[in-house]
């Protein structure tokens, strides 16, 4: 078989796996074990093993050949103590080890695991695609002999193929797990959705008359198809709001369909919303509809608006003004019917003046803007919302009947709640899983402040402090908070956490406020 037939040959296998892959883990190791397996049609080997580059090192992902042992799929190898490895990933080079490697160099990656000979055949072949490196491959022969170079250069044509495959079902993955799919996907948001409802509608019943007022101005939109932007700060319920309006709505036995705009990237945004055809971009092994379809006759709740990407924006108002969309890859509009709620924190002014949002599409979106109410500025609605969100909190912690102290609810009265609901909704949570019963305590919410009047999430500025902009001031929080988790900003007690927001969305506003990316350990 001549090279041109060989490559054609294995790309076409290769590109089997692929198509039949489903974006798992699983489907990832059988490409690699194939990969492994056609390659040793030309490069015969004892062992040949796929490592995944992790930060330094290089980790055993699969491996196939007579001396393929449980200790090695476990091996490990630290670029530092092997530069000819390092230098061959960064060269997107294939290397074999001469006899004069292995005698007085650095060796073989498998001394102390395998009694290969010195002068026997090895090679390493790194897997890179563009600037993504997924790691190497290493085939090594007991014969004392090194690869032949057409073998060689075989070799680096295949590991560029099995790259792309590879990236693939990368691509797929990052795809499956953006998204739910179909049915599935609607009925999760339901359920979840479900929940919300209760706490939106305390919005009618709360004892503060501006948030009575923002009801009913709700209500009064949510009998029209007309666009809504919901403003104010984080955490202040703005998709419980945007419910609301759905449920209240004509559209309320359609989908309601939420998506944070800051919580993918940009190059899978466009396709999360606008759906794509076939083939339209690597990794688009099947067609998808997209959530405007998906929404259609409905809501599609669009959270984080004012970090939309500026290529995006025309297409968003495209699909505002006249109600049609274009699938990635095609080349033919769909009409749908769909009502958009947008959300942002972000002052789409200032964004507008700077040239970071489009004019037009401001001015389309905020039809019927309406400003959430922080809740230290609703201080009556705390055991009202409190007790909405014990009742949903009760079936995640495991203890029925959730109820505070009254001692618990004077102190939480008392906070200003700088992330709002959200943090509220945290500290409580925090509080449950604490308590030996359903019963919760103040001691049990471990408040950062003492409880007394007027206390805050953060001490207030001396009067000796200099006065700094909105911008810097939430700068400064932010880098207090990263200070005291170590930089770490996921799971329980990371900055995202403590400051009551997604960690996707702490991340976008480090990046706005030109902070350095923190650790995500």
């Amino acid at each position: 078989m001549n090279l041109d037939d060989w490559v054609a040959t294995g790309a076409h296998e290769l590109a089997d796996v692929v198509r039949l892959a489903d974006g798992t883990e699983a489907a990832l190791d059988e490409l690699l074990q194939r990969g492994l397996e056609w390659l040793g049609r030309i490069a015969p080997y004892d062992l040949a093993v796929v490592f995944e580059l992790e930060g330094a090192e290089l980790r055993a992902r699969a491996a196939r050949g007579a001396l393929a042992s449980p200790d090695v799929r476990t091996h490990r190898i630290r670029l530092d103590d092997w530069p000819s490895i390092r230098l061959a990933v960064e060269e997107r080079r294939s290397r074999v080890f001469t006899e004069e490697d292995h005698a007085h160099g650095e060796g073989d990656p498998f001394d102390g695991l395998m009694d290969f000979p010195h002068g026997h055949a090895c090679m390493v072949v790194p897997l890179t695609t563009g600037r993504e490196v997924f790691g190497i491959m290493s085939l090594d022969r007991t014969e004392c002999q090194t690869y032949p170079r057409p073998v060689v250069d075989l070799a680096e044509v295949f590991g560029r193929l099995l790259a792309l495959s590879i990236q693939c079902i990368k691509q797929g993955q990052k795809l499956a797990e953006a998204t739910l799919h179909g049915e599935e996907r609607i009925q999760a948001l339901d359920r979840h959705l479900e929940a919300m409802t209760e706490q939106a509608g305390i919005l009618e019943g709360s004892r503060v008359p501006k948030v009575r007022d923002l009801a009913r101005q709700a209500r009064l939109v949510a009998s029209t198809n007309s666009t809504v932007l919901l403003l104010g700060e984080t955490g202040t319920g703005k998709e419980r709001l945007a419910r609301y309006i759905h449920d209240a709505s004509p559209r309320s036995q359609r989908p309601f369909i939420p998506v944070n705009c800051a919580a993918l990237p940009s190059n899978l945004l466009e396709s999360e919303l606008f759906g794509h055809e076939r083939g339209a971009f690597t990794g688009a092994v099947r067609a998808r509809s997209g959530l405007f379809r998906a929404a259609n006759g409905g809501t599609l709740f669009l959270d984080e608006v004012g970090e939309l990407p500026p290529e995006l924006q025309g297409k968003l108002l495209r699909a505002l003004q006249g109600g049609e969309i274009t699938p990635v890859g095609s080349e033919r509009t769909i009409q749908v019917d769909v009502r958009v709620v947008a959300a942002t924190h972000v002052d789409l002014e200032h964004a507008v003046a700077a040239r970071r949002f489009r004019e037009d599409l401001y001015y389309r979106l905020s039809v019927y803007p309406l400003y959430l109410v922080p809740l230290r500025e609703r201080k009556d609605d705390v055991p009202l919302l409190a007790e909405a969100l014990l009742r949903e909190l009760a079936p995640r912690v495991g203890k029925s009947k959730l109820r505070l102290s009254r001692a618990a609810l004077e102190a939480l009265e008392r906070l200003d709640f700088p992330g709002n609901v959200r943090e509220l909704s945290n500290v409580l949570e925090r509080g449950a899983i604490r308590a030996d019963s359903s019963i919760i305590d103040v001691a049990h919410l471990r408040l950062t402040k003492p409880a007394g009047k007027g206390a805050r999430a953060s001490s207030p500025p001396s009067e000796g402090d200099a006065l700094v902009s909105l911008a810097e001031n939430e700068r400064l929080h932010i880098a207090r908070v990263l200070e005291a988790t170590g930089g770490r900003l996921y799971g329980q007690g990371g900055a995202a956490e403590i400051l009551g927001i997604p960690p996707s969305t702490l991340q976008s506003r480090m990046k706005r406020l030109g902070m350095p990316r923190a650790s995500d350990r």
